[in-house]
């Protein structure tokens, strides 16, 4: 259905923010002397916006978008993909991932959807950072602020390349920036879903929609306490949504715990810093 317009408080300026991110894309690549950038486009509204950035910023020789399918899931994200990735004329590969799924889970004779998605996640993240060494291609996630404060995502899968454009972006926002880039309307107003279980839909997981989350989080992060985000035009079930899923899962968002001896403990290569 198509997009509401977001609140207020959720409003972005997507072009200076669009420009922005391809510098950062740009820079990146060549700070880390990449030949491009590998991403998987699944034909959801993230991975095009950031296919769209790249494509910009680097020119779409230098991208390559990997449809990485499961089984027959996501038939129709998929078919929304090809048509994105033949649009922006990037470099594109198709590597089925069912068989590497599929060979962990015949050693786990009681594995659910939940378990077997998150093997998902993690077998793409294998083939995404394999074409680093293939082809010298850095690896750029798709994941957005909303689900990274939720903690919406598969550790060790979509949170595991370094540069993530959109990760300061709520859903909503994304949204937006979408439009701004010309993102298929197909794409925009489908119904997000990680595609990574039969019928699953990222709000019907929530119980609420990203409109009422984002809202949520934005007060919450600007400082709200709970009543005054009740105040607002926002629920108390999304209210307790979010709430839930932000103590259930901080683990997802703390740095590695590892015990610091060495002088140089934050910044192990300091010592390669010559102008100090």
């Amino acid at each position: 259905m198509p997009r509401s317009i977001p609140h207020a408080r959720l409003r972005i300026e997507s072009a200076p923010i669009a420009e922005r991110l391809e510098r950062t894309i740009e820079d990146t690549v060549r700070r880390f002397g990449a030949a491009g950038v590998a991403l998987g486009v699944s034909g959801g509204v993230d991975s095009a916006v950031v296919s769209a950035l790249a494509a910009r910023a680097l020119g779409p020789e230098r991208v390559l978008a990997l449809q990485l399918p499961y089984r027959d899931l996501g038939g129709e994200s998929m078919r929304r993909a090809e048509h994105w990735i033949e649009h922006l004329g990037v470099r594109s590969e198709r590597v089925d991932i069912t068989a590497m799924v599929d060979a962990y889970e015949a050693t786990q004779p009681d594995m659910d959807w939940h378990r077997r998605g998150n093997v998902q996640a993690r077998a793409r993240m294998i083939v995404q950072f394999d074409k680093l060494t293939q082809h010298g291609l850095l690896p750029i996630g798709t994941g957005n602020r909303t689900e990274r404060l939720l903690g919406y995502f598969t550790e060790h899968g979509d949170d595991a390349p370094k540069l993530q454009p959109l990760a300061d972006l709520y859903k909503t926002q994304v949204w937006q920036l979408a439009r701004h880039l010309g993102v298929f309307d197909d794409i925009v107003d489908a119904a997000p879903s990680a595609g990574l279980e039969p019928d699953q839909t990222d709000e019907g997981d929530f119980g609420v929609p990203y409109a009422e989350i984002d809202l949520v989080l934005a007060l919450l992060e600007a400082g709200f306490d709970e009543a005054a985000v009740l105040d607002t035009r926002a629920s108390s079930t999304a209210l307790d949504a979010v709430l839930e899923r932000v103590v259930a899962t901080r683990r997802k968002r703390v740095p590695t715990v590892a015990p610091a001896f060495q002088p140089t403990y934050h910044d192990p290569t300091a010592f390669t810093d010559r102008s100090r």
